[in-house]
């Protein structure tokens, strides 16, 4: 079986189905150190990452951004001295769908 950084993305319509907030925790234990969070009623995927300073942040964040172009889903990515935190969820859903959680997984991979 493929680790949930192999598996592809599917292409996501506002008719698919957000992920219940069961299915949501149990995929939550294959990518370690993210949060679930709600904002403006909405479940996203979250997780801050440290670097030992601005340029490494900066690098990290380009390096999520391909894996955010290569998949045609994109992030909220705010980069910071020494800290970038990266948020996933499907706009077109308002909420969680197994996308966000394989790229998630994808972005652990790229950390250093």
């Amino acid at each position: 079986m493929a680790t949930l950084a192999e598996q592809t993305c599917q292409p996501c319509k506002r008719n698919a189905s957000r992920l219940s907030p069961d299915e949501a925790k149990t995929l939550l234990k294959d990518v370690c150190e993210w949060q679930i969070v709600e904002h403006d009623g909405i479940m996203k995927l979250s997780r801050s990452f440290t670097f030992r300073d601005f340029s490494s942040a900066l690098a990290f964040t380009q390096r999520v951004g391909n894996i955010a172009e290569q998949a045609g889903h994109h992030p909220v990515i705010v980069t910071e001295w020494g800290k970038a935190t990266v948020t996933w969820w499907t706009h077109a859903i308002k909420g969680l769908h197994l996308n966000d959680f394989i790229l998630a997984a994808r972005t652990n991979e790229v950390a250093d």
